[in-house]
């Protein structure tokens, strides 16, 4: 070995380990959950989730993981590090979007029928509250404060702003036609919602509570994530993800993807975009310098991945 080639490998094993993200995905037909190692780009685990499993949320720490399964009627806690069940939590109802407090508990659940949210203890896997929205709350988000969750509540196409202190609801805010995905940006300041029956995203000020933006998307919107100032938006009919800038809404990109796109998170750093596509049984990844698609992991069949999939593995 030469000089320089010994330099170079002693400056490898110095150097810090790549971080490995995992992608937690839900396929609800297969009533299973995929988890996909974001450096290898491979599936590293498949689990059985009964019930048909669609909604996830991972905890901001990585340390759990939670999965609705509307037709089970019933929330999964798991152990995100060694992939154990550690409750199954008998809801009733229809629960659909789920998310987490950035503390990492409670879990917030939507539920479709009953037209409310269920608070769930992460550590006991108890129902410790509720809280009534609107019609058919489907997506979920926490502030990243803690403060505040929002509902889109799909069929009264406006979203509820609630305090998760008090689990008082203190606004609804009308949006655009059959609002499902809700996302929120990292400084808390806007929320932007799919809105699938009216083809585009409302933009939010949650300062004011209320809608500052409306853009156009493509065919029935399904979810929105935010990388890099551009929002990426997932368009099921259409087979693609409409990018558009979040200062100046102009309109980026029209990416296509797999078929019938639904689920779509970013990594932390904003290099890539991961994409659930439930009829082509992908996670479909896009370079958001390129705007391309530039890798397709095949998972389970009919992977919906509604919710913060991104799991965090390392500082």
């Amino acid at each position: 070995m030469t000089v320089i080639g010994a330099l170079a490998h002693l400056a490898l094993l110095l150097a810090p380990p790549a971080l490995a993200d995992e992608a937690f995905i839900t396929s609800q037909p297969a009533e299973a959950l995929s988890i996909v190692d974001l450096t290898t780009r491979k599936v590293v685990a498949t689990l059985p989730i009964s019930g048909k499993p669609a909604g996830i949320a991972v905890s901001v720490d990585g340390a759990r993981a939670f999965v609705t399964s509307p037709d089970g009627k019933a929330l999964t806690i798991l152990d995100a590090a060694t992939r154990t069940v550690t409750h199954r939590v008998e809801l009733g109802g229809g629960p659909l979007g789920v998310a987490v407090h950035p503390s990492g508990s409670p879990a917030y659940v939507a539920d479709w029928y009953q037209h409310r949210i269920k608070v769930v203890d992460a550590a006991s896997g108890t129902v410790s509250g509720e809280v009534a929205v609107g019609q058919s709350p489907s997506g979920l988000a926490v502030t990243p404060d803690g403060a505040l969750l929002l509902s889109a509540d799909r069929d009264s196409d406006a979203v509820s702003l609630i305090d998760t202190a008090t689990l008082t609801r203190l606004a609804s805010i009308p949006v655009g036609a059959r609002p499902f995905g809700v996302t929120i940006d990292a400084e808390g300041a806007r929320a932007y919602t799919a809105n699938v029956a009216s083809n585009d995203v409302s933009v939010i000020d949650l300062k004011a509570r209320k809608v500052v933006a409306t853009v156009t998307v493509g065919a029935r919107p399904y979810a929105v994530a935010l990388a890099r100032g551009l929002a990426f938006v997932t368009d099921q009919y259409d087979s693609t993800v409409t990018v558009f800038d979040t200062k100046t809404l102009e309109k980026r990109a029209t990416i296509p993807v797999g078929d019938y796109p639904e689920g779509i998170a970013a990594s932390r750093d904003g290099a890539f975009v991961y994409v659930a596509c439930w009829e082509a049984n992908t996670l479909d990844i896009i370079d958001s310098a390129t705007l391309k698609v530039v890798e397709t992991i095949p998972v389970a069949d009919g992977p919906r991945a509604f919710g913060a999939f991104i799991r965090r593995t390392g500082e």
